[in-house]
């Protein structure tokens, strides 16, 4: 198994003020969207079974067991400024499976934040290289440069769990509270 370079804090590099106060929002980050930016848009890029990331293996339960991808695109005003990769084991069998199958183009962050049922765990965080793919499938958004800041939790409603990770474009730090 690959060792854990998530961290319950950002380190490993400067990290601008702007960009911080993205990466450390406790509450929802589509809600947090909606206040910035005049047109929203969850733009739909992949659903469909596959298998968890070395990464998260570290999180799920069962690891690398089949699961459920969903990436979309957080966009404001036409520009992606977040990427978000979902993983929802298929072992187990619920309401959440059914809800994610159904959002199509709707937000997640949604319904994590609204559902009483949910309970949110801690947030980690770290700096994505060129390497890691999800780096990768966020650079096809436009992101450019040699790290991209990322940040997951563990989200659970009664047996399921779903690891959701957003990695943030460059484009995020232009939206201002």
């Amino acid at each position: 198994m690959p060792p854990n370079k998530w961290r319950v804090r950002p380190t490993g590099g400067p990290l601008d003020a702007d960009l911080a106060s993205w990466l450390t929002e406790p509450g929802s980050l589509t809600a947090r969207c909606l206040r910035n930016c005049r047109q929203f848009r969850v733009r739909l890029l992949r659903y469909e079974k596959g298998r968890a990331l070395a990464d998260e293996g570290l999180r799920l339960k069962p690891s690398r067991a089949p699961a459920w991808i969903r990436e979309v695109a957080l966009e404001c005003d036409g520009v992606p400024v977040i990427f978000a990769h979902t993983t929802l084991s298929t072992a187990s069998h619920g309401r959440l499976s059914r809800w994610l199958a159904r959002l199509g183009s709707n937000s997640l962050g949604s319904l994590l934040f609204t559902h009483p049922g949910f309970q949110r765990g801690a947030i980690e965080f770290r700096r994505l290289d060129r390497r890691h793919p999800l780096y990768q499938r966020a650079a096809a958004l436009g992101a450019t440069g040699d790290t991209l800041w990322a940040r997951r939790s563990l989200h659970r409603l009664g047996v399921q769990q779903v690891l959701v990770t957003e990695v943030f474009l460059p484009a995020v730090a232009s939206l201002r509270c």
